[in-house]
């Protein structure tokens, strides 16, 4: 992702404003919903990615939606939510849930802005980045599970392992 100079986040105090700048900038395929909302789509290694950023003035929260394009039959769900919760034990921040209207596992995370801050760049850039990498991250384990049938720990495991060394 190509960094901003940072006069940006300054000017704005609405942070999808600077979400937008991002976008344009990175050449997303994006649309402004609204004053508080954006919805963009990127490409990863397995998938291209839907992300939402929603601003809650009110609440002074911003929050995150990374879908992947995995789309969950009714007969996986159960699976899939041990899936979920054995993935989330990994995480840092933010967490996997399924969205039920569209069933496709999504990552989300919630940012509190206190009164008066603003979300720099810097920030907006890394949220962007470990959303879409924590997506990138899991979606071998929700294919493997969902489309290879292994068992949620067996999926994610093998989805995690890491190789050492050269072949």
């Amino acid at each position: 992702m190509r960094s901003l100079p940072l006069e940006i986040a300054d000017e704005a105090t609405n942070p999808v404003d600077v979400v937008e700048q991002i976008a344009i900038a990175n050449d997303w395929d994006y649309q402004r919903q609204g004053e508080d909302e954006l919805a963009a789509i990127l490409a990863g290694q397995w998938c291209n990615y839907r992300i939402w950023f929603n601003w809650h003035v009110e609440m002074g929260v911003l929050h995150v939606a990374c879908a992947l394009d995995v789309k969950v039959p009714a007969a996986k769900r159960n699976g899939l939510y041990q899936l979920l919760a054995l993935a989330n034990e990994k995480l840092w921040l933010g967490h996997f849930d399924l969205w039920s209207e569209e069933k496709l596992p999504v990552f989300r995370h919630a940012v509190l802005v206190r009164d008066g801050q603003a979300l720099g760049l810097e920030l907006l850039e890394d949220l962007t980045e470990i959303a879409l990498g924590e997506c990138e991250r899991f979606f071998p384990a929700f294919q493997f599970h969902l489309w290879g049938g292994k068992a949620p720990l067996e999926a994610l495991t093998a989805a995690l392992l890491e190789t050492e060394g050269e072949a």
